[in-house]
């Protein structure tokens, strides 16, 4: 049968395809506007399988914080290119995922993958906009954060995003003191909150580099403990939130100036999500 222009414009709107991928579809399809979805379905499907070894440096994170300020969810979508990132449909792709991910309580990436989307799973949709796209696509990070008041943080490329969870805020307003210490933590990327975060692989890592390096030195054997406990306490006040200098006034630390806004304000809990 013929397939005329009115046709293939029909299905470039109900699928975004290109012109000459919908013709041969539906010319494929014999004019059967489902059987020509499915073709290029499975062409995306290809497509996909083609570039899984390809990498994603780039893409958007994007945030959601509940109406009562106290769950934030970030998530990172990823392609291979600059230009597909900075695509508006990429974006808003990203966005109705995480949406999506929001409105179905989703806890997980592969919980977001399994959630229905257009009468497919996300999964399956995902391997539409590869074929779609031409590049790979991915979910990369999916993090959520709880506490007493939850503040987001996009930086302004739209590759890193911050949650930070405050606690001990007694009612203050703390919008502010959180969109700060979002920026440090997008700024000065902390290991964790406090010492007691650190996981312990990477503790026995620096208390052994710290012994090397005493032992280069030329320190005795029977002080290299202590020497490397002490370098490992610098690493605690460097790389742990609460405890490195405000970048904005380094006269304070994290933890002096959380104080300083609302006697007791700490942080709870933080997600860092970068992309390249």
């Amino acid at each position: 049968m013929a397939i005329t222009a009115q046709d293939v414009n029909k299905l470039r709107q109900m699928t975004g395809a290109g012109m000459m991928d919908c013709k041969k579809a539906l010319t494929e399809a014999e004019g059967d506007f489902e059987k020509a979805i499915d073709i290029l379905r499975k062409k995306g499907q290809k497509v996909s399988a083609s570039r899984a070894d390809r990498e994603t440096k780039e893409g958007v994170v994007v945030t959601h914080v509940s109406a009562d300020g106290t769950k934030g969810t970030i998530l990172s979508l990823t392609c291979e290119t600059d230009f597909v990132a900075k695509n508006e449909e990429f974006g808003a792709f990203a966005n109705t995922l995480l949406n999506l991910a929001v409105e179905n309580g989703a806890a997980s990436k592969e919980a977001i993958m399994a959630l229905p989307i257009e009468g497919i799973t996300v999964a399956e949709k995902i391997v539409e906009m590869t074929g779609k796209i031409g590049e790979k696509i991915d979910v990369s990070h999916f993090e959520i954060v709880s506490a007493e008041a939850v503040v987001p943080y996009i930086h302004s490329n739209g590759k890193l995003g911050v949650l930070v969870g405050l606690t001990n805020t007694n009612g203050a307003d703390v919008e502010e003191a959180g969109k700060d210490v979002a920026m440090q933590i997008a700024a000065m990327n902390p290991v964790a909150v406090d010492k007691d975060g650190v996981d312990a692989s990477v503790i026995e890592r620096e208390i052994e580099v710290g012994k090397e390096q005493a032992r280069a030195e030329g320190k005795p054997e029977e002080m290299l403990e202590k020497i490397a406990l002490g370098k490992l306490n610098k690493f605690y006040k460097e790389n742990t939130l609460l405890s490195q200098q405000f970048v904005k006034d380094s006269s304070k630390t994290i933890a002096q100036y959380l104080d300083g806004v609302s006697k007791g304000l700490t942080v709870a809990a933080f997600k860092r999500v970068s992309i390249g």
